[in-house]
Order: structure tokens, then sequence, then C-alpha cells
């Protein structure tokens, strides 16, 4: 009988325990997504090859989410097998976008490879539309057109120099990684969804993304295992603050948003780029672009208030 009631007081804790309470999930959401806004910035700092950055982000990510998930296995339960297997196959299509995105960044630079990666929204929004019935609000539809509007500006489009770069392939790798990304969060939110766990499903995706990482890596001849003690620090610190923490906070939320919702107010990413631009890098932003960051948080505000709505009031899709 105590075994019994133990279990079930597991199954109502709550699937953001990181953030519990009152916390809106919008909230963690968007301070994960300020996180990993530095990821370009960091990788490109790192000047390594597409899957030498994506295998070791994810690589020295796992010493810190496997304790963090033995912890939370002890208290909060183990996750089935099953699910555990699921977060592995979602962070491989993650381990894929991951290269395909670094791609993009050293073709089209930084800010274009970031439209394209967020190029996911309209992904993810039709995939839940068609198979997962998740209707979009009409505020969403609404505010997504603004929000791809001002991730344009804010990336730069207009006006931007192409010289030294791939556009073509660029474009290419970018929007693959975009679709990579959506079946990543669509997935992955499923394995999810059913537990209060977050560790433990992060690590297991992020076991996954390494391995595809490097799969990825070794079969198109760009993996190296061999580091500088400059590109080796800063992707501990990529490892750090976009894989671990970051996914962590979004992990939190991620299961307590719609699809489409949880894939929008990602989107404040880019914003958050072009401040950390201007102040790491002293890349001072074009009217343009602050016009897109205006746009981007406007939208997001609109998305995270059509939550309110009973239509997205709930956890996500039913299984099934």
């Amino acid at each position: 009988m105590t075994v019994r009631s133990r279990a079930d007081r597991q199954r109502q804790l709550p699937a953001a325990p990181l953030l519990a309470g009152r916390v809106s999930p919008v909230v963690p959401t968007l301070l994960g997504a300020a996180c990993i806004s530095s990821s370009a910035i960091v990788s490109r700092l790192a000047d390594t090859s597409p899957g030498t950055t994506s295998f070791y982000r994810c690589l020295l990510a796992l010493p810190v989410l496997v304790p963090l998930a033995a912890v939370e296995a002890r208290h909060r339960g183990t996750r089935p097998w099953r699910v555990r297997g699921q977060s592995f196959l979602a962070g491989a299509f993650l381990g894929v976008d991951l290269v395909l995105w670094t791609h993009a960044i050293y073709d089209v630079g930084a800010g274009i490879a970031t439209v394209l990666a967020n190029l996911q929204v309209l992904f993810v929004t039709a995939i839940a539309w068609v198979l997962l019935r998740e209707r979009p609000h009409v505020r969403f539809l609404l505010a997504l057109p603004v929000v791809v509007a001002g991730v344009i500006l804010l990336a730069g489009v207009e006006g931007h120099a192409a010289a030294g770069f791939h556009p073509v392939s660029g474009v290419l790798y970018g929007v693959s990684a975009s679709v990579a990304y959506s079946v990543f969060i669509l997935v992955f939110r499923r394995s999810t969804e059913r537990g209060p766990q977050v560790a433990g499903p992060l690590a297991d995706a992020t076991a996954g993304a390494g391995l595809a990482a490097v799969v990825f890596g070794l079969a198109v001849g760009q993996m190296h295992f061999s580091l500088s003690l400059g590109a080796f620090g800063w992707l501990v610190v990529l490892a750090l603050t976009s894989q671990t923490l970051g996914w962590l906070l979004i992990t939190s939320s991620l299961p307590r948003l719609p699809a489409a919702l949880a894939s929008l107010l990602l989107l404040f990413q880019p914003a958050a780029s072009m401040v950390l631009a201007a102040v790491v890098l002293s890349q001072r932003p074009r009217a343009l672009q602050v016009l897109g960051a205006v746009l981007v948080c406007g939208g997001v505000l609109v998305a995270a208030r059509s939550r309110s709505d009973p239509e997205l009031a709930g956890t996500g899709p039913t299984p099934g």
C-alpha cells in the first residue's frame, strides 16, 4: 500500500520540477532560449568542423547530465526503456540538426543560419496540425508571419553581403536542419509529456545526438578528435550553457506547451543573439535588425497570451 501511494505521488508530480509552482511554462522556455542564444557565436569561436563541434558539445554535457539524471531517478522514479528509447531517437535527429546547422553557419553566416534553423516553426506547426491534431489558435497564425518577418530582418538578410559565403549549399543545409529539428521537437516532447523527469530525457537525447553527430561527421570526413586548448574551452562553454542549462530549462516547460507555441517561443533566440553579438563581438545592429527584434518579441508576447485560451491550455496531444 505504501509503495503504491508513493508511485501515485510520483505520477502526480509536476512536469516542470526546475521551475514548478505558479510559474508559467513560457518563462523557462524563454530563459532556455536566452541560454542557447549564444550557441552560434560560441560555435564560430570554437572554429572546428561541424561534426566535431556537434559531437563535443554533447560529449562534454554528459558528465553533468548523467549524474543529474541519476539523482532525479532516485527521487522521481525511473523511466521505461521504451520511453528512454524515444528520447534517444529524438536526440539522433538533434545530432543531425546540429551538424547541418553548423554547416549553415559557415556557409551563409550565423545570422542567416539562425533564420533558416528557425524555419522549423513552419514544419512543427504543419506536422502537429496534420498528425497530432493540434490546430493552431488564430492568434498564433496571426503572430507567425510577424515573427518570421522579424527574424528575417533580425538576421540582416536585407543588404547582407554574400561575399565569401556559399548561399545555395547554406540554404540547403539550413532547411534540412530545420526539418531534422522539427522531428526532434515532436518526438522529444512525446517522450517527456507523461513523466516528471527533466535531466533523464535530456541525457538520453544528448547521448543520441552525440552518437548521430560522430557517425555523421565520420561519414562526411569532418570529424576530428584532436583539439586546441582554445577550441576545447569554447566547446566546454557551449556544452554547459546551450546543451545543458538552456535545454534543462526548455525540457522542463516543453511538455506543458502545445507544439506550435513552444517552437514559436524559441524564436526569442535570434533577438537574444543580436544583443550578445553586440556586447561580445561589438557587432552593432542596423535599424532593420532592431525592427526585427521588436517584431520577434511582440510576436512572442502575442503567442504567449494565446495560451490562456482553452485550446492551448492543455499539456499537448493525447497519445495515439
